[in-house]
């Protein structure tokens, strides 16, 4: 399944999907912060089959670090990640003052699951095309979603910067964020687990 990136829809994507879970389940929202492995975490009082969805803070890590297994006991490790505190204005952050960018190979940022997720997002503002590939435990492509030219701050795109990517499947064990001969930062990265 190949997805084009709208603002407008995958947004509204997502509030239906909360907007269904929120009818069926009362919903607690708890903030874990436990230094550079804080993250927003909400849970749910089950009434049926719901998933954990978690939502990382890169806000308490530091500028310049390299981002690997900092989050690793929450079952995630990034591969080829620097956190940034962007000076470029061309790529402002959505929340906070921190977001991640793939580094010191530009342009392909991977990151792998402990335990299989089933839903992935990222806000994403890029100087080119951008792809995120979903892929399970074996290497098989399971979703894609794309944005489909750059959309950098105050630039002539019609897609605005931070605009949210996802994909979903059941049984994701890696992501890859992928813009070929370009640049991208991340922010609100979010990922789903199937209780």
């Amino acid at each position: 399944m190949l997805n084009q990136a709208h603002k407008l829809d995958q947004l509204q994507t997502l509030a239906e999907t909360q907007e269904r879970t929120e009818s069926s389940v009362t919903k607690k929202s708890i903030n874990i912060s436990n230094g550079p492995n804080a993250v927003d975490k909400d849970t749910y009082t089950e009434q049926r089959f719901l998933p954990e969805c978690i939502r990382l803070n890169f806000d308490e890590l530091k500028a310049f670090e390299t981002l690997h297994d900092q989050f690793k006991n929450w079952g995630i490790i990034f591969d080829n990640c620097l956190v940034i505190q962007p000076s470029n204005p061309a790529f402002p952050s959505e929340s906070g003052s921190k977001v991640v960018m793939a580094s010191p190979k530009s342009g392909l940022l991977e990151i792998n699951f402990l335990r299989p997720v089933n839903w992935v997002s990222g806000l994403v503002t890029s100087s080119q095309r951008l792809v995120i590939s979903a892929y399970d435990q074996n290497g098989e492509l399971l979703d894609e979603s794309v944005l489909p030219k750059a959309n950098l701050a105050n630039s002539d795109s019609d897609i605005p910067p931070n605009t949210m990517l996802s994909v979903s499947a059941e049984n994701i064990s890696k992501v890859k964020f992928f813009c070929f001969d370009g640049n991208f930062t991340l922010d609100e990265f979010r990922f789903c687990i199937s209780n």
